[in-house]
């Protein structure tokens, strides 16, 4: 995937999460600046694991699949948002992975 591709699929994750979100919760994310964190997973598998993680956490998570008409065949899995949420409720799920 291309760095434009990439921040594409990373800004709708971001946006479908936000979307699943607790007024709450986006108001006090917003206070604290909207902190946005993007991470690398080793395979589909895992940003499925992560999903079903954070939502067992009670955190707003949605996984993003590509429709297909650029880089990518349709369907292709290509990002996982967590939050908005503390940052110690993310870290709880995230905190073993790198930076991208």
């Amino acid at each position: 995937m291309g760095a434009g591709k990439l921040a594409a699929q990373v800004a709708h994750a971001s946006l479908a999460a936000y979307e699943k979100s607790d007024p709450d919760a986006v108001a006090e994310w917003q206070r604290g600046g909207g902190k946005k964190i993007v991470l690398r997973a080793d395979d589909e598998r895992t940003l499925f694991e992560l999903k079903e993680t954070a939502e067992s956490a009670g955190l707003p998570a949605a996984v993003v699949r590509d429709a297909g008409h650029t880089q990518l065949e349709p369907g292709t899995v290509t990002a996982l948002a967590i939050g908005p949420a503390g940052d110690d409720a993310v870290d709880a799920v995230t905190g073993d992975l790198s930076l991208y």
